[in-house]
């Protein structure tokens, strides 16, 4: 019941994961920019949702304005940044995007302090429920799977079943032809960059009801997702999907079963340290594998 109560977690972890990484994964491959501030926009989906939930009480108006706020701020940046950074080396981006972090999260700082927010979920998602064998789960985290792996089903219909889908892998493939062919390739950039952000402020949301808002808390998560973009492939949303879970069952199975299986031959307080140090280090050990393996990645492109 133990295993399958982790990989339940994992799960759930993987899903805000995905979140995060399909936007990344869809601005690095249809535009080919490396975007540090993604976590920002992270950070502003979670603000969002907490100052709107406290201020209405509704926590589903708040899940909403950190969707709006993200996508909001997404499309300013893009406008008004990430457009002058296209044609520019991956050096360039990396400094210009980094410094949108420090003026992201001083200006959080600046608007609502550095003490962390907290948001109080709903009854329709409070409690527990009862799975198949006997084993009791939060509401909330099988919710954040079921809504995580919608979105997934969601993606894969926008990118395979609309006119918007066709255009983002076309631009993705050749961003010159689509353009020739009278595709509006500026406007098509805001509106995959808004759809990234919106995604990234989502899962800000979901993670910032079972934790804290803070300012920050972005970052950490950032360097996850990108592992996640690259152990999947660039520019691939089954890539992330998969790579994604992964993450998560690797991140949770770890932190469940390695202090355990270390306390057979060693104190149990070294064990604890060993084994949550271990599963930190097992995410970045499955990178390595994977790129060994297949350097662009599970579902990437072959060179």
């Amino acid at each position: 019941m133990l295993i399958f109560e982790q990989l339940l977690n994992g799960l759930q972890y993987g899903m805000t994961l995905f979140l995060m990484a399909a936007g990344l994964t869809l601005v690095f491959g249809v535009m080919g920019l490396i975007n540090l501030a993604h976590g920002s926009l992270y950070m502003i989906g979670a603000f969002a949702c907490a100052v709107v939930a406290a201020a209405t009480g509704s926590f589903w108006l708040g899940v909403a304005a950190s969707l709006a706020a993200a996508a909001a701020a997404g499309a300013l940046m893009e406008l008004l940044v990430i457009r002058r950074l296209y044609r520019r080396d991956h050096l360039d981006q990396v400094l210009a995007t980094f410094a949108l972090i420090l003026i992201f999260s001083e200006g959080t700082r600046w608007l609502f302090g550095s003490f962390p927010l907290y948001l109080t979920l709903p009854p329709s998602l409070s409690g527990t429920v009862t799975l198949p064998g006997g084993l009791v789960y939060p509401v909330f985290r099988f919710a954040v799977i079921v809504l995580g792996l919608a979105i997934a089903g969601g993606l894969f219909w926008l990118m395979r079943g609309t006119r918007l889908g066709i255009r983002i892998r076309a631009g993705e493939a050749d961003r010159e032809m689509i353009g020739a062919l009278g595709v509006d390739i500026s406007k098509l950039y805001t509106v995959v960059f808004a759809l990234g952000a919106a995604l990234a402020g989502l899962a800000g949301a979901l993670v910032g009801a079972v934790q804290s808002v803070q300012v920050g808390m972005g970052e950490p998560v950032l360097i996850l997702a990108f592992v996640v973009v690259v152990i999947g492939g660039i520019g691939s949303i089954g890539g992330a999907l998969v790579s994604a879970i992964l993450v998560g069952m690797t991140d949770s199975l770890g932190k469940a079963l390695l202090p355990g299986m270390l306390a057979q031959v060693m104190p149990q307080a070294a064990a604890n340290t060993l084994g949550a140090s271990l599963a930190s280090m097992s995410v970045y050990i499955l990178m390595a594998v994977v790129l060994v393996w297949r350097p662009t990645g599970l579902f990437g492109a072959r060179a």
